[in-house]
């Protein structure tokens, strides 16, 4: 079984008497059912698992079940024998955006009591947004992602001893010990290659089988290409799958982001005329956004731009297949004639976000890009993140220029790389790539983890 961070997160809620109903949202093929699954088991003598998008294309048990007592007589003809009481029963509600009057419900099924409910959603996004009565205050929604990194090491038997170690040694400013940085650094290579999709996980470990894995990888980039073929309106669902297959392309682009123009190749295209197209990749969480902002100021979430958009996959081993293949050589080689930097920028991204971060650059005409601006929140500041694949990660012009303009108030700034020393030179700190794992936003901590 892979260790995943959120289970802690699920038991705590059962296990804390909150009487709203758990929603784990987040795409397809992250686990978001398998933990449930795993969780419920556990806890409760009498587990009843209902799949709504198997209902749908099914026997339709479910699809009129519009009050708590169609409900129930509904459930009573998959699961009569398991239904007891609320203390020993949860009932697993998965892909409950299917039907959308299933969500509406929940706040009467809660109303109710009779038995305890957890419910997971693949475009809960989307569906939250159409859905004309959403239960607020009945629902508590938590947001899953893929393997984040630190997983991906728990997974390939990577000890509690060195996570730390990293963690101790990334809070206190200092270098791991060489051996371990270089074992931390060929784990870091391994996870841009497989990414942090359970099935492509749990194959690496088994098999070690690249081609293996690839093949996981496809297919599961081809259900989110059928994913966004869904969308209701078909002149819509050419533009979101156009999107979507464009982002590889965009982000070897040197400016990375979407250009409104390009996407159907008309002149005279402006951002604002595919809202909704990015509303559903960005809601479905098969796409990652990252907004500009040009005026750095805290929060940042006040000050951003809609017009300067940059769309990532939501998985590194998705972006890296795509890319490469079967071949590993471009990504655990460091070859010269490779440029991996939007491979490094996707896999700080999908850190960043797994972390709490809501992700911003910084673009401005006169000083010049800079990767990622995050929330200080213990200064009341902004944090710039600069990321480098290559050697010569001490270039950074645009970042130089960044911190030079004192309106800014920058207190402190990163560089991600591969070197393992780490040293603050002029208010920057260089340091390991495979210290985004411990940024963490958490208004109770430092934004470094100690």
């Amino acid at each position: 079984m892979l260790y995943r961070k959120i289970e802690k997160y699920i038991v705590n809620h059962l296990q804390s008497g909150n009487d709203k109903v758990l929603v784990i949202d987040g795409a397809r093929q992250i686990g978001k059912s398998y933990i449930i699954r795993e969780v419920g088991k556990r806890m409760y003598s009498n587990f009843i698992e209902i799949n709504m998008e198997t209902d749908k294309v099914g026997n339709q048990v479910f699809a009129n079940a519009k009050t708590v007592a169609d409900f129930y007589l509904a459930l009573s003809t998959i699961a009569g024998d398991k239904m007891k009481n609320k203390e020993d029963t949860l009932v697993f509600i998965d892909e409950i955006q299917a039907y959308d009057h299933l969500l509406t419900m929940l706040k009467f099924l809660r109303e109710d009591n009779r038995f305890t409910y957890i419910a997971s959603g693949s475009l809960l996004g989307v569906t939250l947004k159409t859905t004309s009565s959403v239960p607020l205050g009945s629902i508590e929604i938590k947001h899953m992602y893929p393997l984040d990194f630190e997983e991906f090491l728990m997974a390939n038997g990577v000890g509690q001893l060195v996570i730390d170690t990293m963690h101790s040694s990334c809070a206190k400013r200092v270098s791991m010990p060489e051996n371990i940085h270089a074992q931390l650094l060929d784990m870091f290579k391994k996870y841009l290659l497989i990414g942090g999709m359970p099935d492509a996980v749990n194959e690496f470990v088994r098999s070690k089988n690249i081609t293996a894995v690839r093949q996981i990888q496809r297919d599961i980039h081809h259900l989110y290409d059928v994913d966004a073929a869904r969308y209701e309106d078909a002149h819509n669902r050419l533009k979101i799958q156009r999107i979507y297959n464009m982002i590889p392309s965009n982000l070897e682009n040197k400016k990375k982001r979407v250009v409104a123009k390009n996407i159907e190749s008309k002149a005279g295209r402006r951002m604002s005329d595919y809202t909704e197209e990015f509303d559903y990749l960005i809601s479905s969480s098969i796409a990652l956004e990252v907004k500009a902002i040009s005026m750095p100021r805290f929060p940042l979430i006040e000050n951003s731009g809609k017009n300067l958009l940059k769309l990532y996959m939501n998985d590194v081993g998705l972006l890296t297949s795509i890319f490469f293949g079967n071949s590993i050589k471009a990504v655990m080689d460091d070859m010269a004639s490779i440029n991996l930097g939007s491979v490094y920028e996707t896999v700080v991204a999908q850190e960043l976000l797994a972390h709490g971060f809501n992700l911003f650059y910084y673009d401005n005409k006169k000083n010049g890009e800079v990767d990622y601006l995050i929330d200080d929140i213990t200064k009341l500041s902004v944090m710039p993140i600069e990321v480098k694949s290559g050697k010569n990660y001490k270039v950074h012009s645009a970042l130089d220029r960044f911190l030079q303009t004192k309106e800014y108030n920058i207190n402190e700034a990163f560089v991600l790389s591969n070197a393992r020393e780490v040293e603050t030179v002029d208010g920057i700190t260089y340091l390991p790539i495979y210290y985004i794992s411990c940024f963490s936003h958490d208004t109770e901590e430092e934004v470094l983890l100690e």
